[in-house]
């Protein structure tokens, strides 16, 4: 048996089914690729839940502009999962990656695998999050990704023998749109946004540490990403809706240390998102690292960029997790 089965076979049945998993998505393409590819993946639900979309068809594109690399997106995410990159020489930390793409696509390279192939390398098994869109015209879109994320933390930890995790260990990062399914989960990881359908529900789904990047952390109106509300809600949102689900309004004792980055000049999601979150955690006493650029626009995620000082994002989180002892 190889490398690849031996690491699956116990996944399967922790994952409560003995089928196939689904493979992640990818795309026939002639352009190379920067970092590698996960060894395979984890379903979050079983088939019976009604938590799938057999109607539903995956589409992959690959949009990148430079040839030398793919910078691949997915939507119509019919069956959600993580996509998995376990570290060569394990320290027993965890992070689950949750790509952007503003609730219509998965951007799962630059802000997904390209992460995961960061932390291996300081020895940091990751999980990239594949889950539902909301504009994919599924029901209860408020919840929807933050079950997947909550699903995913649990699974996680689940499987945290067979990936030598220290189950206590886990963090996660999210881009963009998936930083608000980052934020929520930092916040809202007790709330309960589905029905358990197993023994895995009942592990705990807080982060050890969430890094929102560039991300949508408000739904109020005057700050908020402009597609958020019309994704999520549609053309309105109530001040009810705003204080149950809007992460800057749900920080309490619970919510994990942060780390944030955002570019000034961000024209899509207003850099308010993060400084307002920032006040909000500080206000409550949640340990917070801010990284606020003066140019980066939006999206940047790992894409080179050695003359913008963006691009040493990636190792300042690398410190911020290890000073909160996820490589303990």
């Amino acid at each position: 048996m190889d490398r690849r089965s031996l690491l699956l076979t116990p996944l399967v049945l922790a994952a409560g089914s003995a089928v196939a998993q689904t493979p992640a998505p990818d795309v026939a393409t002639k352009r190379g690729l920067a970092w590698p590819e996960p060894i395979g993946t984890i379903d979050l639900w079983p088939k019976v839940t009604g938590q799938l979309r057999p109607d539903m068809k995956e589409v992959v594109e690959d949009v990148s502009t430079d040839p030398n690399i793919k910078v691949r997106r997915v939507q119509g995410i019919s069956k959600p999962r993580i996509a998995i990159f376990p570290a060569a020489n394990p320290n027993g930390g965890a992070m689950l990656i949750i790509p952007g793409g503003g609730f219509s696509w998965n951007y799962f390279d630059h802000e997904g695998y390209q992460l995961a192939a960061h932390f291996n390398r300081q020895g940091v098994t990751c999980f990239v999050l594949f889950y539902r869109l909301a504009n994919d015209g599924w029901a209860g879109k408020p919840d929807l990704a933050t079950a997947d994320a909550q699903r995913a933390m649990r699974l996680i930890r689940a499987n945290a023998a067979r990936f030598k995790i220290d189950p206590k260990r886990v963090g996660v990062a999210g881009f963009s749109a998936g930083g608000f399914v980052t934020a929520s989960l930092a916040t809202r990881h007790a709330v309960r946004t589905y029905t358990p359908v197993d023994a895995v529900d009942e592990l705990d789904a807080r982060p050890l540490i969430a890094a929102p990047i560039y991300a949508v952390q408000s739904l109020d109106p005057a700050i908020a990403y402009s597609g958020t509300i019309p994704s999520l809600f549609g053309k309105a949102i109530s001040p009810q809706q705003i204080a149950r689900y809007s992460p800057d309004h749900n920080v309490d004792a619970h919510t994990p240390p942060c780390f944030m980055v955002h570019a000034e000049d961000d024209n899509t999601v207003p850099v308010a998102n993060t400084t307002t979150f920032r006040e909000v955690l500080k206000a409550k006493g949640i340990v917070v690292e801010t990284h606020l650029f003066a140019t980066g626009g939006h999206g940047f995620g790992m894409k080179p960029a050695p003359n913008e000082p963006y691009h040493l994002w990636p190792d300042l989180l690398v410190n911020f997790t290890r000073r909160q002892g996820l490589m303990a």
